[in-house]
Order: structure tokens, then sequence, then C-alpha cells
């Protein structure tokens, strides 16, 4: 299976509620959805331009616009096409130009996670990771500033966050606690076997599947590597469960082609662990504020 649609994001995710796929488009600024839900269109234009997301409780998405957190609103079925603006929630570390988010993914809390990215020259390491919720809005997170953040994923009982900074070569993970957003007993997961850390999932088998320098890379829950896939037209940009079952597997490459894997390596994989959707209930309850 191939479906070739602009540029790819580093985000793919399974939208449960509508069963398709949806990525963002950073160079087009447009976000899609594959296959698109009955008359719905397969991509929308957006006013600003996005390479994270996330799907929400109330059938919104959550998207990184930048240096900013802003919530869209979908157009119903029927609706005329038009540009879609989101509503603008929180500036990530306004008093810092040189940053902006770079990925992100919700915890199995239903809280949004994420990090941010030196985008200057310098490239010093001035990236945080930050958890974001209706409930106590922004709240940074104890780990090592990084050039990029990369890689975030966490176990399937919620209790291990994977992270990176996607300019070293290791995955690392810590003990993580929802409620508090707290981290700690960090250490290195894995080495790298490509340079450059990208997206990162988990498996029901605690498997974490890591898109490295192009290449996707599965790993087992000690860290161990257990294969190494590559896509023969362009590189990997990002991966996901879905479908019936999260039994499918399927590939964002970096110029936008959504792929399928070959049938010898599908087969016998462990099923997905459902994202869990951002909770939010309402514009008017979630919290806008500033750091």
């Amino acid at each position: 299976m191939l479906i070739r649609v602009g540029q790819a994001g580093c985000a793919l995710r399974w939208d449960a509620v509508q069963q398709c796929w949806r990525w963002p488009d950073p160079v087009g600024s447009q976000l899609y959805a594959w296959p698109a839900p009955p008359a719905m269109p397969s991509g929308v234009r957006l006013h600003e331009s996005a390479c994270v997301m996330v799907c929400c409780s109330s059938g919104r998405v959550l998207l990184g616009l930048g240096k900013r957190l802003g919530m869209l609103e979908l157009p119903q079925p029927g609706q005329p096409v038009r540009t879609l603006q989101a509503q603008v929630l929180i500036t990530i570390d306004a008093a810092e130009p040189r940053t902006a988010i770079s990925d992100g993914c919700t915890d199995r809390d239903g809280n949004f996670v994420f990090g941010t990215a030196n985008t200057a020259q310098d490239q010093r390491p001035i990236g945080s990771f930050y958890q974001y919720s209706q409930r106590y809005g922004l709240r940074r997170l104890a780990l090592p500033a990084v050039v990029k953040a990369a890689s975030i994923a966490f176990s399937p009982d919620g209790r291990t966050m994977i992270f990176a900074d996607a300019t070293r070569g290791e995955l690392m993970q810590c003990d993580y606690d929802a409620e508090r957003a707290k981290v700690g007993g960090m250490r290195t997961f894995s080495q790298l076997v490509e340079r450059g850390a990208g997206a990162a999932i988990a498996d029901s088998k605690g498997n974490i599947w890591s898109v490295q320098g192009g290449v996707l890379v599965q790993y087992d829950s000690a860290g161990e590597v257990l294969r190494q896939i590559s896509l023969a037209r362009e590189a990997v940009a990002s991966v996901a469960f879905g479908g019936e079952g999260l039994r499918q597997l399927l590939v964002l490459g970096a110029q936008g082609g959504l792929y399928g894997l070959p049938p010898d390596v599908a087969k016998g994989l462990a099923r997905g662990v459902a994202d869990s959707l951002f909770i939010d209930s309402g514009s008017a309850s979630i919290p806008v504020s500033r750091t």
C-alpha cells in the first residue's frame, strides 16, 4: 500500500473515533486523514504549520504550532472546506525565541507530554520536556536540557517514559508519574542503530519502534535490537499502529508516502497500544497560561 500526500510531519496518529490515520504536513500547512472519514475531505489547510498532533476526547485535535499549542475544531460532514485556524492555548518558553515544539504524544492518563528543540544555528542544548493538561496546565519535567527533544513514548503501563535528544546516540528512559508530572531514575534504554532519533511508539508487548536516521528499528522491552526496516522509496518519518484491533502498523515517509509493512514483516507482530485521547472538555475549561 502506498498513499502519497504532501510532506510528512513527525506525528502519525490513529484516530480511533473516526477510524483513520491523521498526520500534519508542516511544509504545506495541511492536516491529512486516511482513509478520509465519510463526507469529509482527506486534507484540510491550516493557517499555521504544525508538526505535532494528538487527538482529543472532544473530537478536536491538539497541535504543536512552532512555539505554541493550539486546539483545532475539525470540519463536520457537509461543511464547506476552508482554511482552519487553531485556538492558541499557550506559548512555550516565550522569553526564548530559539526554541520550538519538536515532538510529543499523550501519556496513558490523557496528558500531553512534549519537548522543544533549539532551532538556531548555535545548537546549544536549550530544549526542555513538558507535560500539559486540562487540570494542571503546563508543568516542566525535570529532565536534562536537549538540543532537540525526540522519541517521546510510554510503556504500555504508562510508568516508563522513553525519550531522546535527536543529536545524541542513545534512547533514554525514566520512571514517570503522570499525576505529579515527576520523573526519576533516568537511564539509557539502548544505543541508536542510526544517528538521528525521531518518532517512537510502544506495542502491547513493550517493544519500542524507533525512527532513526530515516529507518525503523524495533527493540524489545530490554533495549535489544530485534529488526531494522527501510523503505525502498523514501526515508521513514513516523510510525503508528491502527486499524482493527490495532494490528496494522503503518509507516509515514519523509515525502508524505504512507506505507504498510511487507507481509513477511507484518506477520506475527504484537498489536499496538491505543493512544490515550488528550482530555479536554471544551475550550472554556482548558487552562491558558504562559511560561
